[in-house]
């Protein structure tokens, strides 16, 4: 008997105990939503922006006090080092690197020259044109670049992105020095709007053109290069300068139809068999890399000499013929603003700017990572414009950073920017001293040269990882890539932006929401989607929506979608009659992700609310955003749903739950 009248006694003891814990739950909660509603004034758009002003001009006048007691000639030493990092990691510079240095340079400049020449004609330029770019540019990014591995020269790339686009306002053919004019003038604005983009820190430009659009465009730009090198190939000497496929398939196929000589076809397919074999060989035994980085060379020596000795140019063969040797000409007298064209081709080069920057930038990047080091995005801009506007006064076309020979630079060991130093120089000699030897050239191996270095700029690994990871992203790369090859590369390039920009608004104006339940022994709450043991609350709905911003362009849609939540949710659960077991009574919006709202989507919470109320149920708030709850409260939203705001899931739930 006194057993069982001690068990009351402890049941209300026990009770009691849980009220009190349940009080000062509850009170800590309340502290805790004081906190979130009464947090400081957010800056405003004007003090964030006289902020970083401020800071600008307190860092500038730390600089310059701490300078002030320097000596004049120390204050211009410092300058210098931040336009010329070679001033800074020159004075540490020792002889072992410099042999590193001396035969990666040596290795590049072996795959350059072929590289060079045939990328000169790939953009309708005279052959010397592209070894002018391989020699002004590498030394001038040398002393102004901040990549240890990038080699600078033509590229593919952009040589069919100049030819493609300048040959519509000037023939190449028919106009060869006019056309020239323009490819330079399109050089220097391509390296003003480079320079422009590091000064005012625009890299974010670049940054439009997305990894899955550059590989279809690459990959896309890939193949009608290599189609149009049928015409060296073939020997044929009238070609169409249209880039789409299905032009170039016709002029192949009028090409076959017509008499041609097999001896190109056949001088030009030994040599590219030989150079891949030598790269797989490479690849298969990596002390060997040498093999594959010269072999373009011996490939141009070897048939070169063939021709000669053979006299083959005299049956059919062709050759290059004369390649104007000597030191880079002046071209400043060559710009000509007044042309009437210069507007397009200011746009010209403005698009070449930004291709050319983002390859650069890639290549940079990806060498940088493997090193260790980081590399500064805008001080590259400035480096690769001021290249290519020193390029333009010099006889040179739009340079920026080789993938391949940056790769090669790479494997044969390169420590610094004097790799590039011995390319330039390498290149120079050449054009001084070996030009002549060029004359018997065929230009089946050039179309050879520019063949082999396909297969690299087509990623299939890479395209069926992008289809693996994002569905949207693929068909980017399948816009780009198809844009290129049956349009244009322009064409194909500003789909490939479309497609990307309109990824931004489709996730922006449709943004996903997601419900939320309880995982099991925490106090964290999850999408029940992606861990289905989270058990949703009776008579309360979670839901996080999927975005930084609710604005305008997606405040209806995510009110719509939440009550379309409300309404489901409520279907789910009903009996044999149809009727609503479980009533939601409360729903609470997790703002975590929410950075930033405007009066759109002020007035969409309003009138979520107000729906809300007429079917009697309620609206909270879970962990908003500083900014965020700052304008709920100047709007009077936090009022008109009670003050029902609180710091994190948990403690809505437990509100509700108490109540």
């Amino acid at each position: 008997m006194a057993s069982s009248a001690m068990i009351p006694t402890y049941m209300s003891s026990s009770k009691g105990e849980d009220m009190q814990v349940d009080i000062e739950k509850n009170q800590k909660s309340h502290v805790r939503s004081q906190w979130v509603l009464n947090p400081p004034e957010p800056p405003s758009p004007w003090r964030v922006v006289t902020d970083s002003v401020g800071k600008s001009i307190s860092r500038f006048r730390k600089n310059f006090f701490s300078l002030r007691d320097e000596s004049w000639s120390k204050v211009l030493f410092s300058a210098l080092q931040k336009i010329f990092p070679i001033l800074v990691w020159g004075r540490s510079y020792t002889a072992t690197k410099f042999r590193k240095d001396l035969l990666a340079g040596l290795t590049i400049a072996s795959l350059c020259i072929p590289q060079s020449i045939g990328y000169a004609t790939l953009a309708n330029l005279a052959p010397q044109y592209g070894l002018y770019t391989s020699v002004v540019p590498p030394l001038i990014y040398a002393v102004m670049g901040t990549s240890q591995e990038i080699a600078i020269g033509p590229v593919a790339v952009v040589s069919l992105l100049l030819s493609s686009m300048v040959e519509k306002l000037k023939d190449p053919v028919s106009e060869p020095m006019a056309y020239t004019r323009l490819v330079l003038l399109a050089t220097l604005f391509a390296g003003i709007f480079q320079t422009a983009f590091g000064l005012f820190r625009l890299g974010f430009l670049v940054d439009f053109l997305s990894h899955a659009a550059i590989v279809g465009f690459v990959g896309g730009a890939a193949v009608v290069i290599g189609l149009q090198q049928l015409k060296g190939l073939l020997g044929v000497s009238h070609f169409t300068t249209k880039t789409d496929i299905i032009s170039v398939i016709k002029a192949v196929w009028q090409a076959i139809h017509n008499p041609w000589n097999p001896r190109n076809f056949i001088l030009g397919c030994s040599f590219l068999v030989f150079i891949l074999s030598t790269r797989f060989l490479g690849k298969k035994k990596k002390k060997l890399f040498w093999l594959a980085s010269i072999s373009p060379l011996i490939s141009v020596v070897l048939s070169t000499l063939m021709v000669f000795v053979t006299r083959a140019d005299k049956n059919g063969v062709k050759i290059v013929k004369h390649v104007k040797g000597g030191l880079n000409p002046s071209s400043i007298h060559m710009l000509d603003f007044n042309d009437p064209n210069v507007g397009e081709v200011a746009k010209i080069g403005l698009i070449v700017a930004v291709v050319a920057l983002t390859e650069s930038v890639a290549v940079g990047r990806s060498f940088a990572s493997m090193k260790g080091y980081q590399l500064n995005g805008n001080k590259e801009m400035l480096s690769i414009g001021f290249t290519n506007i020193i390029g333009s006064f010099t006889s040179c076309y739009v340079a920026t950073g080789s993938f391949s020979r940056t790769a090669v630079n790479y494997a044969a060991g390169c420590e610094t920017l004097v790799s590039n130093i011995v390319m330039g120089m390498t290149v120079l000699i050449s054009l001084q001293f070996l030009t002549k030897l060029l004359y018997y050239t065929p230009t089946a191996i050039l179309a050879s040269v520019i063949l082999s270095a396909l297969p690299g700029l087509i990623d299939v690994n890479e395209a069926l990882r992008i289809w693996k990871v994002d569905k949207f992203d693929f068909l980017a790369c399948l816009a780009a890539f198809f844009g290129v090859l049956f349009a244009s590369v322009e064409i194909g390039l500003l789909v490939a932006v479309a497609v990307s920009f309109s990824k931004i608004i489709v996730i922006s104006i449709r943004p996903g929401t997601e419900t939320l339940g309880k995982l099991p022994g925490t106090d964290l709450f999850y999408d029940v989607n992606q861990y289905p043991m989270a058990v949703k609350i009776p008579g309360l709905l979670i839901i996080r929506v999927k975005s930084a911003l609710l604005c305008f362009a997606n405040a209806t849609f995510v009110r719509e979608r939440i009550m379309k939540w409300v309404s489901d949710e409520e279907g789910e659960s009903v009996d044999d009659k149809g009727n609503s077991i479980t009533q939601i009574q409360l729903v609470i919006l997790d703002m975590s992700n929410l950075v930033n709202i405007d009066t759109s989507g002020i007035a969409a919470l309003e009138e979520l609310h107000k729906s809300l109320s007429t079917h009697k149920k309620q609206l909270a708030i879970a962990n908003p955003r500083w900014q965020v709850i700052h304008k709920l409260k100047v709007s009077n939203f936090v009022n008109k749903i009670n003050g029902r705001v609180f710091l994190t899931v948990e403690e809505a739930v437990s509100s509700k739950i108490q109540c």
